[in-house]
């Protein structure tokens, strides 16, 4: 029998997609042809319904595309522009579970399953999941329109932060000398406060009407990377109107300690989510500092992690 789910997505499998796969499958045995075969198929109709619904794909950048790889692992990724990798697993009409090999449980924004039916040159999109687990029963999946909000969600951050409710830091109330709950003066996180490297006028700053008098508006967040260190350390944001732009200083210290750990990673991403600017940090650092400007209205986020573990926040201008 066929296996469908109530949200199944019919799709057509082209037949630029059979000759790809074919072609693609001719190059290995027969046991691993008929695995490329299969991948390749589920990579293709993916790749047809991002396009088809304008989302930009790279399909050269994809480890399915790529000979050895296909030959070394069983691979069904599709590169989503400036997302990352998307895996396509495939599976037959009589399946009720989708099998996901241990080589692709990580670095992977996400798992699709695909019905292939060949007698019918048609395809279902079943679903997907965010994180593999080796057996996924197809009657679990989340629907395709799941699908593309996580994947808008991905290629819009700021925006999906926004949407969500998560609070978005508004730079230009801080003109005003209004500042967001847990943004508290240099002072009270930093003490002493070693900033003389890159801010105007530090020396000064016993509250915030000090930092306002230099024409620069300064806060200070704690952020917690417990998981990965014993200290939070503290995120330093210095705004600085200069005519129609806003200059942006961004410092990352340490607290409890006089030196950041290393590989301690500072990002900025712009409004698409793509990195902007990145600072790291050595063992013998006590600061990290990025400097940048920006228009009113814009959006930006900043970003403060190492290894695996990150703290994410939303500014606008």
């Amino acid at each position: 029998m066929t296996y469908t789910t109530s949200s199944a997505l019919p799709l057509p499998i082209t037949r630029q997609a059979i000759a790809l796969a074919d072609q693609f499958a001719h190059r290995h045995p027969a046991g691993k042809a008929a695995q490329v075969r299969l991948n390749t198929l589920a990579v293709c109709v993916m790749n047809d319904y991002l396009h088809m619904m304008g989302i930009a794909t790279d399909l050269t950048a994809s480890d399915s595309w790529n000979p050895v790889s296909q030959l070394g692992a069983d691979v069904a990724d599709l590169e989503v522009a400036g997302v990352g990798k998307l895996e396509c697993r495939p599976c037959l009409s009589t399946s009720e579970s989708c099998f996901v090999p241990p080589e692709v449980w990580e670095d992977r924004i996400g798992y699709v399953v695909i019905q292939i039916d060949e007698t019918t040159q048609e395809a279902s999109l079943l679903g997907f999941v965010e994180r593999a687990i080796e057996t996924l029963p197809i009657s679990e999946l989340q629907s395709p329109e799941a699908l593309l909000d996580h994947l808008d969600r991905l290629m819009h951050p700021v925006a999906a932060a926004a949407m969500a409710g998560s609070r978005v830091v508004n730079l230009s109330q801080w003109l005003q000398n209004s500042f967001e709950t847990g943004w508290q003066t240099v002072n009270s996180l930093l003490n002493p406060p070693n900033l003389a490297y890159g801010f105007r006028g530090m020396e000064s700053d016993q509250d915030a009407l000090q930092g306002e008098s230099q024409g620069s508006f300064r806060r200070a967040k704690l952020i917690d990377l417990s998981i990965q260190m014993p200290n939070p350390v503290a995120l330093v944001v210095e705004l600085t109107p200069e005519g129609q732009r806003t200059e942006i200083c961004l410092q990352v210290h340490p607290t409890g300690t006089a030196y950041l750990p290393a590989d301690l990673r500072l990002s900025v991403l712009d409004e698409a989510g793509e990195l902007f600017l990145e600072a790291q940090s050595r063992g013998t650092d006590n600061y990290i500092q990025l400097q940048f400007s920006g228009s009113s209205g814009e959006t930006f986020q900043v970003q403060v992690a190492i290894a695996d573990t990150h703290v994410t926040e939303t500014f606008v201008i």
